[in-house]
């Protein structure tokens, strides 16, 4: 008998969960000659292999979807198994944080809690647009790339109010507030059912098309000026062109949903997730190494 039934691995999502890895690495390429690359392995599993597939799991549990979710085409049925082992990943994870420091412990329970009410029924962040888009950009990217930050570079917290800091996270921010609601795009007739009115439910297809748009560029030009600025033309001219593919692809699937909205689906979705994350974590290693 298996400690964990397919259908609670399938909704962990745990491969899934590696589209945020860039935020990750963005934290280790900025000064990569300071890292405590210990704390750093072990913040690595924590993320990745615990929490963020709690969250996943913790709320796939209360969705309970029948049509496609990210990740997964055909999901599962939910069993209460899997709400308890995303309980149990979530304490693991805490308790492994508590092993490099008390903050990064406390930091990755205030992370679980505010990604579990975007589906708990009794809050469901997921029924408001406008404040669970901001509140999912906000911690999956400003939060938890200064709580990564801090974490492995042992600085002082004073030091993360610098702009050298500040900026990366919020530009981590720009980039999943633009991501967000393309997410959402092929979701809409089952968010519609449950009366959860998401974002990309509001701005309507062709209208999260265009807001992703508007979002990529200004947060493209956010990267751009901080890598001239604080790096060199160089980095700023790498990230120029690991994006181009991600541009070209965006572009051709745009032209064939203007032809056939049928075609804002999971399989071309998930390939604009794919890839953007390929480019990502491409141009982030890369830059490790230059920097080392």
């Amino acid at each position: 008998m298996s400690l964990i039934s397919h259908s609670t691995l399938k909704h962990l999502r745990i491969t899934f969960s590696f589209n945020l890895l860039p935020i990750f690495l963005f934290t280790l390429a900025i000064t990569p000659q300071s890292i405590n690359w210990i704390d750093a392995l072990v913040l690595f599993f924590c993320w990745h292999f615990f929490i963020y597939p709690a969250s996943n799991g913790f709320n796939s549990y209360f969705d309970k979807d029948k049509e496609s979710i990210a990740g997964i085409k055909y999901p599962p049925k939910v069993t209460k198994e899997l709400y308890y082992f995303s309980i149990a990943l979530d304490v693991i994870g805490i308790l492994l944080a508590l092993c490099i420091h008390l903050t990064t412990a406390i930091s990755m329970l205030i992370y679980g809690l505010i990604s579990k009410a975007y589906s708990h029924p009794s809050i469901r962040l997921k029924k408001r647009p406008i404040v669970s888009w901001i509140i999912v950009s906000v911690f999956q990217g400003y939060f938890v790339f200064l709580v990564t930050y801090w974490t492995i570079h042992d600085i002082p917290i004073s030091r993360l109010t610098t702009s050298m800091i500040q900026i990366p996270a919020l530009l981590t921010t720009m980039m999943l507030m633009s991501a967000y609601p393309i997410t959402q795009v092929y979701q809409h007739k089952e968010d519609r059912e449950r009366g959860d009115f998401t974002l990309s439910l509001r701005l309507g297809v062709l209208g999260t098309f265009h807001f992703t748009a508007l979002g990529f560029v200004i947060t493209a030009l956010g990267y751009v000026s901080y890598f001239f600025y604080y790096h060199d033309l160089q980095t700023m001219l790498l990230y120029l062109i690991l994006m181009i593919p991600l541009l070209i692809y965006y572009i051709f699937w745009y032209q064939k949903v203007i032809k056939s909205i049928d075609l804002a689906d999971f399989e071309h979705t998930m390939k604009l997730n794919r890839l953007s994350a390929l480019c990502l974590n491409t141009f982030f290693l890369l830059l490790i190494i230059f920097n080392a």
